[in-house]
Parts: C-alpha cells; sequence; structure tokens
C-alpha cells in the first residue's frame, strides 16, 4: 500500500508537469517524461524481476535532477546572451522595444482620468478629453467614446461616477498601482497611458516596426534598426533599442574571456591569486596539522585529550558564522586584533593585508581537519617500521623524511586534492571576509581578493548594465576544467605513492 501511494504521488506529479510542458509546447520534455514515469511505474510494479532496479532507479533520478540536469542547463546557458536587457523572448522584447517607444508630442491629446472595474472586474479607465470635453472609455482593446450623461463630474472637472461602472478610490488605488502603471490604452496612432491616477496623456511612437524586414525604423529621421544576431535591434552607428532578448550566440561568450582585455586581463590576475590562495591555505594547513598531530601522538602527553578538543574546535564551527566573526576581530576601527597591537594594520583594506587575512582565516578553518587526518594516518602507520628504521641508524628527520611522511601521504594526498578543490571554489571565505574587495587597481569588477568563483558570482550579478549569467556561466565552465584538469594531473602523480606499499 506503502508503495502504490507513494506512485500515486509521483504520478500526480507527472501529470502536473505534463500539463504545464503541454501548455508551453514542451514536446519533447513532454515525451521524456511520459517515458520516464511509465518506466518507474513498471519497475516499481514489476514483482522481483527487477529487484535491482528498484534500488538503482532513485539515485540514477536523484543524479539526473541534482547533477546532470544543472550541469546541461549551465552549459547551456554558457551559449547565450543572457544578461541584463536581454531575458526577453524576441516576440516581447518587440513588444518591449515597441511600448518603451511611445513619447509626447506636441499634438497629444491629455484626459481626465479615473481607474475603474467594469460588470466583470476587468480594469477599465474612464476618460475625459481636456480640449473638447468629450468623455472615452479606455480598456486594453482600445478606446471607444461614451454617451453623454454616463460619467458624472466633479465641481473641479473630476470623474466621480459612471453608469455600469465602479470607480476606484482610496486604498484601492494604492494596490491598483502596478497594475495601473502596465496599463495602455491602444490608439490608431500610437497608446493612451495613465500619468498617476488622475491624468492619462495620449503618446505617439518613436519608432514603428515591420514583420516583412524584421526592423524597427526611426519615424524622424529614417533610421533602420535591423537584428544583429545577438539579441538587439541596432542601428549602423551602433545605436541599440533596448530591450533585447535572449538568443544563442555561440561561442562568444568564451571569446570574449580569453581575448577581450576587460575581461581575460581580470579573470587571468583573479586565476593566479585562486591558485595561490588554494595552494597556500593546503599547504600551511597540512604542515601545521601534521606538526599538531605529531605533537598529540605522544602517549605521554599530559592534557594531550583536553588539547585535542580545543584545537578542533574551529572545526566544529559553521564556517559562515566563523567567517563573520573574524571579519568584526580584523576591523580596522573597531577589531579586537588591532585593539591588541601597538599599530593599526588595513587587514581588510588593503590589497596585500587582506590578501594575508583571507589565507590565515581560511588556514584556521582548515588546520583542525588536517590535523585530524594526519593524526588518524600516523596511528595507522606500523610501529615495527619505525623500530626497524631506528635499528638501521636512522634519525628523527630522517624516519621521518624516509618512512613517515611517504606512508602519510598515501592516506592524505588524495585529501589534500580535494581540499585544494574545494579552496579553489572557496565562495563563503571570500565573500564574507572581504567580498572580494579590496577594489583592484584596474578598476575591475574583480577586487583583490575576488577568487574565480567570487568573480563569476560579480559577473554574474554586478557586472555591467547589471547580471550577466550567459558570461558567468561560461567562466564557471573555465572553473570546471581548470579544478578538473589540476585535480587529474595531481591524482596522477600522487598515485606513484601506491608503489611504496
Amino acid at each position: 500500500m506503502l508503495k502504490i501511494a507513494l506512485l500515486a504521488v509521483v504520478n500526480a506529479i507527472a501529470v502536473w508537469a505534463g500539463t504545464v510542458l503541454a501548455a508551453d509546447e514542451k514536446w519533447v520534455a513532454l515525451g521524456v517524461l511520459v517515458a520516464a514515469t511509465l518506466a518507474i511505474d513498471l519497475v516499481y510494479l514489476w514483482p522481483r524481476r527487477a529487484i535491482p532496479l528498484k534500488f538503482l532507479v532513485p539515485g540514477t533520478v536523484f543524479l539526473l535532477a541534482f547533477q546532470i540536469a544543472p550541469i546541461v542547463y549551465n552549459v547551456n546557458v554558457g551559449f547565450t546572451n543572457w544578461s541584463t536587457g536581454h531575458i526577453l523572448t524576441k516576440s516581447e522584447a518587440i513588444a518591449g522595444i515597441q511600448e518603451n517607444s511611445l513619447s509626447q508630442t506636441a499634438d497629444s491629446r491629455s484626459f481626465v482620468m479615473a481607474p475603474a472595474r467594469d460588470r466583470d472586474g476587468e480594469l477599465v479607465l474612464l476618460l475625459v478629453d481636456e480640449t473638447d470635453g468629450k468623455p472615452y472609455l479606455g480598456t486594453r482593446r482600445g478606446l471607444q467614446p461614451l454617451d453623454e450623461g454616463v460619467l458624472r463630474l466633479g465641481e473641479f472637472g473630476t470623474i466621480e461616477a459612471a453608469r455600469g461602472y465602479e470607480v476606484v478610490r482610496g486604498a484601492g488605488l494604492v494596490q491598483l498601482d502596478r497594475e495601473l502603471t502596465a496599463f495602455t490604452v491602444p490608439t490608431e496612432g500610437g497608446a493612451i497611458r495613465p500619468e498617476g491616477t488622475e491624468v492619462a496623456l495620449e503618446l505617439a511612437p518613436t519608432v514603428r516596426y515591420s514583420r516583412l524586414t524584421d526592423t524597427f525604423t526611426r519615424i524622424e529621421d529614417g533610421v533602420v534598426f535591423r537584428d544583429n544576431g545577438r539579441g538587439s535591434f541596432v542601428a549602423a552607428d551602433g545605436t541599440e533599442l533596448e530591450p533585447g532578448w535572449r538568443t544563442n550566440i555561440g561561442l562568444a561568450n568564451f571569446e570574449s574571456v580569453l581575448r577581450d582585455p576587460l575581461i581575460r586581463e581580470p579573470f587571468l590576475r583573479v586565476f593566479a591569486w585562486t591558485f595561490v590562495f588554494a595552494f597556500s591555505i593546503v599547504l600551511i594547513s597540512f604542515a601545521l596539522g601534521l606538526f599538531l598531530a605529531i605533537v598529540l601522538n605522544k602517549p605521554t602527553l599530559r592534557f594531550r585529550r583536553v588539547y585535542q578538543v580545543v584545537l578542533i574546535v574551529p572545526y566544529a564551527l559553521p564556517a559562515f558564522l566563523a567567517v563573520l566573526v573574524w571579519r568584526g576581530l580584523l576591523n580596522d576601527d573597531f577589531g579586537v586584533i588591532n585593539g591588541l597591537l601597538p599599530w593599526n594594520v588595513p587587514w581588510l583594506f588593503d590589497p596585500w593585508w587582506a590578501k594575508v587575512s583571507v589565507i590565515a582565516v581560511s588556514v584556521w578553518l582548515t588546520v583542525p581537519y588536517f590535523l585530524l587526518v594526519s593524526l588518524g594516518a600516523l596511528q595507522s602507520i606500523p610501529s615495527e617500521l619505525v623500530e626497524a628504521a631506528r635499528v638501521d641508524g636512522g634519525g628523527g628527520w630522517a624516519i621521518f623524511r624516509r618512512v613517515t611522511l611517504p606512508l602519510l601521504l598515501i592516506v592524505v594526498a588524495p585529501l589534500m586534492i580535494a581540499s585544494f578543490a574545494l579552496n579553489f571554489n572557496n565562495f563563503v571565505n571570500i565573500y564574507l571576509l572581504t567580498s572580494g574587495g579590496p577594489p583592484a587597481e584596474d578598476q575591475s569588477v574583480a577586487g583583490a581578493t575576488d577568487i574565480l568563483i567570487t568573480y563569476t558570482y560579480k559577473l554574474a550579478f554586478e557586472a555591467g548594465k547589471g547580471n550577466d549569467f550567459g558570461l558567468a556561466a561560461a567562466v564557471s565552465i573555465f572553473i570546471f576544467l581548470i579544478v578538473a584538469s589540476i585535480s587529474a594531473i595531481a591524482f596522477k602523480r600522487t598515485g606513484s605513492l601506491e608503489n611504496i606499499r
């Protein structure tokens, strides 16, 4: 019964998703959804013969949903111009340009206006031409005249009531603000748009669209705006109409990263710092963690358990809370650390000191991890090997270099690679401590302490006109290739350590 109930829930979700996909005419996705749903039903309703599949299906579904689908989606975004000003479809962009081109002319009429609801509850505009006093009804379909006596005007010419319509007043106008702002009444030569809650103006377009040639023409001087193939209508002099639309632009984002100096130079600078940042944290944290592990590995050390607990505390704290605490401690004016020092250090506002700060805080958070790993690895090394080395006349340093460290690296090296990859994309430590700042000398969106992942975040949400998701997705693909290449090379080199066994 539990199985049938869960399958019923899955099928109900599939039916809902199918109706949404069918409404959007996503026929390929609908076909995949139907096939996947039928396959899941068959697997769980087929007795005994599909037992292995019953365990594989959930893992496969989660793998596709949370790994494969986001990767495919991100790669797809990297080949588009999805950014501020290029979010709509082309048809929506054309409608937006036509609406944005409306402006008041010398011959434009003005109207006394009152928002109202008709018998169906639809928003309409009750209008009175200020020139000749004729009453009109404005709807989303157009402008039509009203009979005399339908409107009742107040002492100062305002519309007080209308027969067959409910005039919106008071608090209703506040709730209507957003809908009223987007409301336009199409006319033969343009449109009528509300200006506040009591006045409406007749506006005329400044550009005209031709479906035949797929171009806009500026009425004033005849300048033609053509589709540039990158989601915008552009004139010969480079003038661009807004908004644009989202479209596939091929490898343009990747070419920008490689060729555009405004993107390439900050990218290379950030990449170099990211490598230094991740490598320094792993190297320093491993060295300190191993040193502390060797000290704590001595059974004769008094209060050893107390030391272990104290040293592991940073590992038990949530990283984002610890980083925020450190941000307060390192504050130039009110920080505790500067209060203890005889001089004032700009920990977070000088480019070099900010880099020292993010490395130091990250090392503080990472050392307990390598302490635990190294302590466990040291205790797994057979004591007979160390004793044999001593019998052969080896000193402490020689035993550590020739016996302890090689055996230790068999266990720790893969974890160091994983830690390098983690710190290569350590968004939390950078963004919460320095927000990528202070600003760099090249005045780019990338700050002095930005690593690739925070640089990508800024490209996505803080670059250019605002958001540039396409470029950020392309940079994230570069990050994946860089991390994958470094990890592959490191794993191949550290694989030789297995021969020590």
